[in-house]
């Protein structure tokens, strides 16, 4: 057998060896691709990429303005408050992390967690994402105490929203809440965990109390402790609000309705300035960032009497004799009456089968125009309102500014009703019937209006005609939104009869030696008359008649409109009176003879009066 020779040539085979030199080639091409790639086409990328995991961004909160009332009293601040953040880049186990939140702060998991995939989509992963907006200073030293077995989770300080009045003026300021998904698309500079204004002032001044967030930059090593910062744009804090309000005669008024449901204005007629909105019952707009909102947000959704109702300017009510008003001047301006035309009043009047009473039953004879409103004779104005019609009396008061919101700057005003044919017929699917007519001359029917809009009807009777925007911003210019149609002898023919209805009529309590007050009494019925009358407290609660007394006050150079609603009051005469009274006193001082007397901090009256 031949042996190979060790001198024989041997080696790899050609191919292989071919091969083996594409691989080498191919795999030093695609690395010198890819380097090429991270390097010169993304490097600049990437090296800003890097720069931020070593550089983070934080907002900066701007301070919301300041609400002051028009003494320069603070009714609406700031505190430091503490929001609960997560750096989702530093958070090793998301869920884990969010479970133990949802444990100290009693958030449910579900909920934070909807909260935490709403945020991604807004806030970078080195990028402080709110958790809970606020934290409170018990809870915080807690999770403090805790933050290292917790990597990302970070508190944040933030201005915190507080109301040192509370309820006194809970229904004007309104409150803040966090922004929503659909608040954060309609504004971009809006975030995930930020803070809006919900009602009242705080949502109708949004834009003017915000101010604008800032911006710092932080340098962190590689487990996210800070190592130095610097301020990118300084936050600019929002501008403060002075309102025409004044919080201590706010807080008098509101006191006048303990135990009771109603509302009552105070506005200076020459200018529209409101000094007190009251709504009774009201609410603590505090309870928004307290820990058990949720309890005492469900308690006031079910309380019987709706305290977060601003009655003032969302809840309408047949006006009653009040309404008397404002017919009187539509058959004036009309020409349907004048000053000397009377009426007989027996009692009674008659439309076709049906009998219209007069709240006296003996009638109140022979009356003109002033007597018909001092003695609020119905019978005048059923015939009054017979000759006008439901189309000229509506139009009439539009152009007094019933049946339309007034503009007050505040959201969600009512406009109340003032009916038409055309409403009635598309509401109803019914014709108007004649006496129709006779029910809204009275104030009763289907007309509705709120107290706001009867304080700026009285005003434009006091300053020459002008119906202006009632307003609630200090040293706001006024607004005239219409001119009142009735000639000035027309106008001080109805102040006048006001003035009589204090000194001999329904609003007797209203009458001091000092000065000249005007009012009328209206009582609105909740339900139809009925065969037997009873007395107001041998009533069931909701059956009973709602009070009115719309007024006026004139000493030296104050003037001001005082209109007191209270449900299921009874008679404005009787209920209402004790109230506008001491809300005078409180105004002018005491009466003369009464110098030693404190106004009342409590609701006063007895049973019902036999009229108005």
């Amino acid at each position: 057998m031949p042996f190979l020779s060790d001198t024989d040539p041997q080696g790899p085979p050609k191919l292989g060896l071919v091969l083996l030199q594409g691989l080498v080639l191919s795999m030093f091409f695609v690395f010198s691709l890819r380097l090429w790639y991270m390097q010169v086409h993304k490097g600049e990328e990437y090296s800003k990429q890097a720069k931020e995991n070593q550089l983070r961004r934080e907002v900066i909160y701007a301070p919301r303005g300041t609400i002051l009332d028009k003494e320069g009293r603070l009714v609406a601040i700031n505190q430091p408050g503490y929001a609960l953040t997560l750096v989702r880049e530093d958070c090793k186990d998301v869920e884990a992390t969010l479970e133990q939140v949802s444990r100290w702060t009693g958030i449910g998991y579900a909920e934070l967690k909807k909260r935490f995939d709403e945020g991604k989509k807004e806030v970078k992963s080195f990028e402080r994402m709110t958790l809970v907006p606020d934290v409170s200073f018990d809870l915080l030293a807690r999770i403090e105490a805790n933050s290292v077995y917790w990597p990302g989770l970070e508190i944040s300080i933030r201005p915190r929203r507080v109301y040192p009045h509370g309820d006194a003026l809970s229904n004007l300021l309104g409150y803040l809440s966090e922004a929503t998904k659909e608040d954060i698309e309609k504004d971009k500079s809006l975030r995930v965990g930020d803070m809006v204004g919900r009602q009242g002032l705080e949502l109708e001044l949004e834009n003017v109390l915000r101010g604008a967030k800032g911006l710092r930059q932080l340098e962190v090593d590689a487990t996210g402790r800070n190592l130095k910062s610097a301020v990118l744009r300084q936050p600019i804090a929002g501008q403060d609000a002075y309102l025409s309000i004044d919080l201590r005669l706010q807080e008098f008024v509101l006191r006048q309705f303990e135990g009771l449901a109603g509302s009552a204005v105070v506005l200076e007629p020459f200018t529209g300035q409101v000094l007190a909105l009251v709504t009774s019952p009201t609410y603590d707009n505090n309870i928004f960032t307290s820990k058990d909102f949720s309890s005492r947000w469900s308690a006031l959704n079910k309380h019987p009497r709706k305290p977060l109702l601003n009655r003032a300017i969302q809840s309408t009510y047949p006006p009653g004799s009040v309404w008397k008003l404002m017919v009187a001047a539509c058959g004036l301006h009309e020409g349907f009456i004048t000053p000397n035309t009377r009426f007989f009043c027996p009692g009674s009047y008659k439309l076709g089968n049906i009998t219209f009473r007069c709240w006296r039953k003996a009638g109140h004879g022979n009356v003109d125009l002033e007597q018909a409103l001092v003695d609020s004779c119905d019978v005048y104005f059923y015939q009054l309102g017979e000759k006008l019609g439901v189309d000229r009396m509506s139009a009439y008061a539009m152009a007094c500014g019933f049946g339309a919101p007034t503009g007050i700057d505040l959201p969600n005003e009512s406009g109340g009703l003032v009916p038409t044919k055309k409403w009635k017929r598309k509401r109803f699917n019914e014709p108007w019937h004649g006496g129709e007519n006779l029910n809204m001359a009275i104030g009763q029917g289907f007309t509705l209006a709120q107290p706001l809009q009867v304080a700026r009807f009285l005003g434009a009777l006091l300053n020459g005609g002008n119906v202006l925007k009632p307003n609630l911003l200090r040293g706001a210019p006024p607004v005239v939104q219409n001119k009142l149609p009735l000639r000035k002898e027309y106008r001080e023919l109805i102040l006048n009869s006001m003035v009589e209805t204090v000194q001999t009529g329904t609003a007797k309590r209203l009458f001091r030696p000092d000065a000249v007050i005007g009012g009328k009494t209206g009582t609105a019925q909740v339900v139809r008359i009925r065969k037997i009358r009873r007395e107001t407290h041998e009533m069931p609660y909701r059956h009973r008649d709602h009070a009115w007394l719309a007024s006026w006050g004139r000493k030296g150079d104050k003037t001001y409109v005082v209109v007191l609603m209270v449900e299921h009051g009874g008679h404005g005469g009787s209920t209402g009176g004790p109230l506008v009274k001491s809300i005078y006193e409180y105004l002018f001082g005491p009466a003369p003879g009464e110098e030693g007397a404190a106004p009342v901090d409590g609701p006063r009256g007895g049973g019902a009066a036999a009229n108005d």
